[in-house]
């Protein structure tokens, strides 16, 4: 696991190129993004952050979520998403793509859904529950956790 942000994209390109060339995946950690790319005023997004990523390299990626206790607005977070995975973008205003974008053949990152998902957010889990007391007890341990507040990754409109 590498943090590009503290770590600098080109100690990521170089643990990149390494990785690849010894058949080891990379996992890329985000600490610090929200104090870069939550500031209205003079942040850099996290759209151009994932953007640099995907050119510096690696393989995944905690991308946030659109539900638990890192939630970020739902069109925004699929946005990078799609900037991450895909190699042709369409422009989609809402999701804050505002051009056509086409990464040709440069490897894409997979996105991971990080911290805040417990087994309410997981309807094939609960589901599951029903046959497992085992589970139906873990399930009931998490019943009460919350993660209510407002997401503060948006998109200026």
């Amino acid at each position: 696991m590498h943090d590009y942000l503290t770590g600098g994209f080109t100690a990521n390109t170089s643990l990149a190129h390494y990785c690849r060339d010894n058949s080891l995946l990379i996992h890329i950690h985000r600490a610090i993004h929200a104090v870069i790319d939550r500031q209205k005023n003079h942040g850099i997004h996290f759209h151009v952050l994932a953007k640099a990523l995907r050119m510096s390299g690696g393989d995944h990626i905690h991308s946030g979520t659109v539900v638990g206790k890192l939630e970020g607005e739902r069109d925004i977070t699929l946005g990078f998403v799609d900037l991450l995975r895909d190699d042709f973008i369409e422009k989609h205003r809402s999701r804050g793509i505002y051009f056509t974008q086409d990464w040709v053949s440069l490897p894409g990152v997979i996105p991971v859904a990080s911290g805040g998902i417990h087994v309410w957010h997981m309807p094939a889990l609960t589901e599951a529950s029903k046959w497992s007391p085992e589970l139906a007890a873990a399930c009931e341990v998490w019943k009460e956790i919350k993660f209510e507040f407002t997401a503060v990754d948006t998109l200026d409109k």
